[in-house]
């Protein structure tokens, strides 16, 4: 984040952070039995790869916010990570993510990503931002409301903003759209991540 833009506080950070992962979780809730194969907007992801992927990155976060690195973690956590029970899977991923970025101390630390290190609140941001967005490609998946909490929209804005030139060539998210004149905030979001709503 660029210095001239406010960062939230560790309070804030992790208030959003928690308050996304319920976002999410509720929608994972909201999986009908016959859907976990609906496509998502996210082209190559039908409702159980994006799961999926959520689930992975939960549980990256307690190792890498530990001092472990990609490399020391391995193939631990490839393969299915859902199984039999994908509801419960995320659960468990959620509680342990939640609970590695509240620990006192967490987000000062410095933690190895897959670009190179980076500051665990910044880390923060990203994950929770990602919680968002896929909450809103779940909904779209699965015909759930689609409405994002007004607070995780400033947040995700305030957050993307400043990568906005970066993100429309990055390829983790879709080309950028135009959206519609007067569009709310939710909808220029979305179209900045290559979503139209």
């Amino acid at each position: 984040m660029s210095p001239e833009t406010s960062t939230p506080s560790h309070s804030e950070l992790l208030a959003a952070h928690a308050a996304a992962l319920d976002l999410f979780g509720r929608r994972v809730h909201d999986i009908l039995d016959d859907q976990w194969d609906h496509p998502t907007p996210c082209t190559d992801w039908n409702v159980r790869d994006l799961v999926a992927h959520l689930v992975s990155e939960q549980l990256w976060a307690p190792p890498l916010l530990a001092g472990e690195t990609m490399e020391s973690v391995g193939d631990a956590l490839d393969g299915d990570l859902l199984g039999e029970d994908p509801v419960g899977a995320w659960e468990a991923a959620a509680r342990g993510a939640r609970e590695a970025f509240a620990a006192p101390g967490a987000l000062d630390r410095t933690v190895e990503l897959s670009y190179g290190p980076s500051d665990a609140d910044h880390y923060c941001g990203q994950m929770t931002t990602d919680l968002i967005i896929h909450a809103w490609d779940l909904a779209r998946g699965i015909g759930a409301t689609e409405h994002l909490p007004a607070e995780l929209v400033s947040f995700a804005d305030r957050e993307t903003a400043p990568y906005a030139d970066e993100l429309s060539g990055s390829g983790v998210f879709a080309p950028p759209l135009t959206p519609p004149s007067g569009a709310d905030p939710q909808t220029r979001l979305l179209a900045r991540l290559g979503r139209e709503a």
